[in-house]
């Protein structure tokens, strides 16, 4: 299964591509700005977020305080295709495979991506190195 990484050029992003390099997780990267996401595709993402377009939408972003278009008031769809118009609207990175989502780099979230069998030899690794049997 394969990591998908649309990112902005950001540090965050940059972090997560070096992550995944170091743990030998197989990812594709995208570059948001150069190759935008579709409406369809961007509808894709929405389903794996607990908040919707809470979760993705970077109120922070320049264009967000610039564009001056009352987000509350568009439809999805109008919403999706200002997105798409404008990549920087989004948080980044948007790291993501089959059923989940992590946006943003985050450290311990981005395990999530590994190997269910790397994770549980990880665990283990780490039991036998901290979890030392009672003397009695």
């Amino acid at each position: 299964m394969t990591v998908t990484i649309y990112g902005l050029g950001c540090r965050s992003t940059k972090k997560a591509r070096k992550w995944m390099l170091n743990n030998e997780v197989p990812f594709v990267e995208r570059n948001m700005m150069e190759e935008p996401l579709t409406v369809h595709e961007l509808q894709e993402l929405l389903r794996m977020t607990t908040d919707g377009t809470d979760d993705i939408i970077s109120t922070r972003s320049l264009p967000y305080r610039t564009l001056n278009i009352d987000f509350d008031r568009l439809s999805l769809h109008e919403l999706l295709e200002i997105v798409h118009q404008h990549p920087r609207l989004l948080k980044s990175p948007l790291i993501v495979d089959k059923k989940k989502l992590q946006v943003g780099f985050n450290e311990e979230e981005i395990r999530q991506f590994l190997p269910r069998k790397v994770r549980k030899f990880q665990w283990l690794q780490w039991k036998m190195e901290h979890l030392h049997p009672m003397e009695g």
